[in-house]
């Protein structure tokens, strides 16, 4: 039993990480994409709309990523694939 409560102090370090990290890359690739897009804004104005609905596609699929992260990572909380293997590797 203590490695099966070794694995679930990991796997709560590995939930940690993949949030933290896809939340991380998240927000600056949204910063960095915004930043950009303020820029070209400023430089050719008459490009906006057409740059606006390209910039809430790519901000879109940017969130997607994150989203994705969450969801394994909430597999990997509730449903952990690894503890079936490991009751059985204990008895």
């Amino acid at each position: 039993m203590e490695l099966y409560a070794h694995v679930q102090g990991l796997t709560a370090i590995a939930i940690g990480i993949i949030i933290g990290l896809g939340a991380l890359g998240a927000c600056l690739g949204i910063a960095i994409m915004g930043s950009k897009f303020l820029e070209s804004a400023a430089r050719q104005p008459e490009l906006v709309p057409l740059l606006q609905g390209r910039m809430f596609l790519l901000a879109g699929l940017i969130d997607a990523s994150f989203i994705i992260g969450l969801a394994v990572a909430l597999l990997f909380a509730f449903s952990n694939p690894l503890s079936g293997a490991l009751l059985n590797l204990a008895h």
